[in-house]
């Protein structure tokens, strides 16, 4: 994408709109450490939370919650004694992965800058 500074060609309100939602979707302290655990294969509540020290028990239900709502995860939960529930990526989610890999080549070539204020 090339980035023009004129009135002719700026984002829409709609397409601003549409980045807002997408970051508040990904945004937040824990939201992309969620998804990383969840990636490596920790699929149950008390697998995540022990992949993940410093988050409580609470804010990890938020996130997992969050997560869920906007189709990022799905939770199923299976009858047996004691019940199951596991976290898994919705295929909606799995458009995400590509993304997230050019924001992190995006963010390897500019992390200087951005955190010198250069």
């Amino acid at each position: 994408m090339d980035f023009k500074c004129d009135k002719n060609n700026v984002f829409t309100s709609a397409e601003l709109r549409l980045m807002r939602d997408a970051l508040y979707v990904l945004g937040g302290k824990w939201k992309l450490d969620v998804i990383r655990s969840i990636a490596a294969g920790n699929t149950r509540f008390t697998e995540i939370r022990k992949s993940l020290p410093k988050i409580n028990t609470r804010m990890l239900s938020i996130v997992l919650k969050e997560l869920e709502a906007n189709h990022i995860i799905e939770r199923k939960t299976f009858d047996e004694f004691p019940p199951v529930t596991i976290y898994t990526f919705t295929a909606h989610s799995k458009r995400l992965e590509p993304i997230l890999y050019s924001l992190i080549e995006w963010a390897e070539m500019h992390r200087e800058k951005i955190f010198n204020h250069s």
